[in-house]
């Protein structure tokens, strides 16, 4: 599949960028994963908005173009011959000397790719099971959690995983310094008990999605009570219906909540989506399909 580099489409094996980059020797770098729909990048000025505002704040000369970013797309769709796809957008600070800048980085190298989405519908989309990490979450690397380079917290939750024979597909669930729910591996998630839709604050240190953020405002406009706190593990058992959300995936549900030696149980007995769950997902993919890069 082919790439975009600094807007030139590469092959692969033609796609390097410096051993000097910043992003390599420290991790200095941002990326966004987002679908497409129709072609058309969905929730794209979102992307761009946590992109530019993560830029400002580590000192990395970057300012996302919506406009342009979707011609970018479009282009490295049509370049692999893909009607959609799953975009990563990634944004290193650029070369710099070894030892940690004094200055902002003036020319970041971006780095775009693509690649074909699993058919899927929601009405028929399997169940997640979810499973918590002994491995705490890693606290934000400053006043909040950006989407960045350096992901060893995640990767290491998910050995744990793998060393203790969880299924495959299974998402971990981390929980902070302090106990309390954050996220997980790669999701956000969400539990519905007594009518009310619960999800973890930012304050707990997780990455604010942006399907996250779309889903808390799509459960408003459908009636639902929504709340973000600070919870333990145990609120999350007392589900009767959960699901995770992120921006490829969109909803999925939960269908299965285990500790970390898989004792588990069925959020409300259910092997599929609860009532509210469905709903969300049927309303989330509907303003999709019809949006694109618009709300």
């Amino acid at each position: 599949m082919k790439a975009l580099v600094n807007g030139r489409l590469a092959d692969p094996r033609d796609a390097v960028i410096s051993i000097y980059d910043h992003g390599f020797l420290y991790g200095i770098g941002l990326f966004e994963t987002f679908r497409t729909y129709g072609g058309r990048p969905w929730l794209l000025d979102r992307h761009a908005e946590r992109l530019a505002e993560g830029c400002a704040e580590l000192g990395i000369r970057y300012a996302p173009d919506p406009a342009a970013m979707e011609a970018e797309v479009r282009r490295l769709l049509e370049a692999n011959g893909l009607d959609d796809g799953y975009v990563r957008w990634s944004v290193s600070a650029g070369e710099g000397a070894v030892g940690l800048p004094a200055g902002d980085y003036e020319r970041p190298n971006v780095v775009v790719y693509a690649k074909a989405l699993p058919p899927d519908e929601p009405a028929s989309r399997p169940g997640k099971t979810v499973r918590r990490l002994r491995l705490r979450r890693s606290g934000p690397e400053g006043t909040r959690r950006f989407k960045s380079f350096p992901y060893m917290n995640n990767v290491i939750a998910k050995r744990e995983l793998i060393r203790a024979g969880a299924a495959p597909g299974t998402e971990g669930i981390f929980l902070n310094g302090e106990g309390k729910l954050v996220e997980g591996l790669v999701s956000n998630v969400f539990w519905l008990r007594g009518g009310k839709l619960y999800t973890p604050a930012e304050e707990t240190g997780l990455l604010p999605g942006v399907t996250r953020r779309y889903v808390l405002e799509l459960a408003g406009r459908l009636g639902l009570d929504v709340e973000e706190g600070l919870y333990e593990w145990e609120d999350l058992l007392a589900a009767e219906e959960a699901f995770l959300t992120n921006s490829v995936q969109e909803i999925v549900p939960v269908v299965r909540i285990e500790d970390e030696l898989g004792q588990g149980f069925a959020p409300g007995g259910r092997a599929e989506a609860g009532p509210v769950t469905a709903r969300l997902m049927e309303a989330y993919r509907r303003a999709a399909e019809r949006g694109g890069a618009a709300e």
